[in-house]
């Protein structure tokens, strides 16, 4: 179903101050406006529900510290709740540190952490998150499951012993992370095969209470994962930071109906943008409507996306007809 907007929107960006847009096109179904930037939002909870399983965004910014004047985004991070408790920690961008405090999460509940990549807006708080974490007295072993590794991107057991090596480790003082003493629950690697994108999709078999699948991503030379997470028959599907080479993720998810789909929303649809690393507005409108969710979450948001927002929904609704919402920190979709 297609919405006819009319709206004046005062959005405030960085180094743009107050941008005014004007929208009279045929664009896909929007939230209501937030009525501080005029982005259009999902209507949200004051915290993500006691009952039933939620979709938590903590991170919804870029790679990129912008502002002032932009409003305060920390890098891609995730919570996966089910009945009020944290299950899974997808990513730790820099900035999550904070926001899985503000949100109520927990090392002790989680039944793993799930890294798309190797970047440090995915992972730049991890360190943090792990060292608060130790103070919380888990003992059962944590999985930590991530990429494989590739020229100048480590594996995840690398990655998690160049970080925590109680000789050679950055932060050697939380080394018994990796073999579960000094008060440290261990955490336990695992690697996902990628093959530059192309590799088959795999479950990561982490609760009885839902299901994760894992399915390889091109995101120019890092090898990445994006994640379906399946639950009483809903799901969310999180295609995390990906290009339009990802195509066997389109293929095989195709038609799949999500009730949320979380797309990087990092690039506009201009000429010089990186785009054998990310999907133009126009190539998440064409992965939204192969997938066909019932709505379309816009993350991992950077000034020069949003700053041209009202033409990156036209090219969004070229193929897709839903509901988009921007995501802001902390924002919490219940299934």
């Amino acid at each position: 179903m297609r919405a006819w907007l009319s709206a004046l929107a005062l959005v405030s960006l960085s180094g743009c101050g107050w941008l005014a847009y004007s929208d009279e096109s045929t664009l896909p179904e929007s939230s209501p406006a937030d009525p501080d930037t005029g982005i259009p939002r999902a209507e949200q909870p004051a915290a993500c529900p006691s009952e039933g399983a939620a979709f938590q965004v903590l991170g919804s910014g870029g790679p990129i510290a912008e502002g002032p004047g932009a409003p305060g985004r920390a890098g891609a991070s995730y919570l996966f709740w089910i009945d009020g408790t944290p299950r899974l920690l997808i990513d730790a961008g820099a900035g999550s540190f904070l926001r899985f405090a503000e949100a109520g999460g927990r090392i002790a509940s989680l039944d793993a952490i799930l890294i798309s990549h190797y970047h440090a807006d995915h992972t730049g708080d991890l360190a943090g998150i792990l060292n608060s974490g130790g103070f919380e007295g888990r003992t059962e072993p944590l999985p930590v499951i991530g990429p494989d590794a590739a020229p100048r991107f480590p594996s995840t057991a690398e990655f998690l012993q160049r970080l925590l090596d109680k000789d050679t480790g950055v932060f050697s003082h939380n080394g018994g992370y990796l073999d579960g003493t000094e008060g440290k629950p261990l955490l336990q690697p695992r690697s996902i095969p990628t093959e530059e994108g192309a590799g088959p999709p795999g479950g990561l078999d982490v609760s009885n209470d839902y299901s994760v699948t894992a399915h390889p991503i091109h995101h120019g030379p890092a090898p990445s994962s994006g994640f379906v997470i399946e639950i009483d028959g809903k799901s969310v599907v999180l295609g995390s930071d990906q290009s339009f080479l990802s195509e066997r993720f389109l293929t095989d998810l195709t038609g799949s109906k999500p009730d949320i789909l979380i797309a990087h929303h990092v690039i506009n649809g201009e000429p010089g943008q990186p785009r054998g690393l990310h999907r133009t507005p126009e190539q998440i409108g064409e992965l939204a409507g192969a997938l066909e969710p019932a709505r379309l979450v816009l993350s991992h948001n950077m000034e020069r996306s949003l700053s041209r927002l009202d033409e990156g929904l036209q090219a969004i609704a070229l193929n897709y007809s839903g509901t988009v919402s921007v995501a802001a920190d902390l924002d919490c979709y219940a299934l």
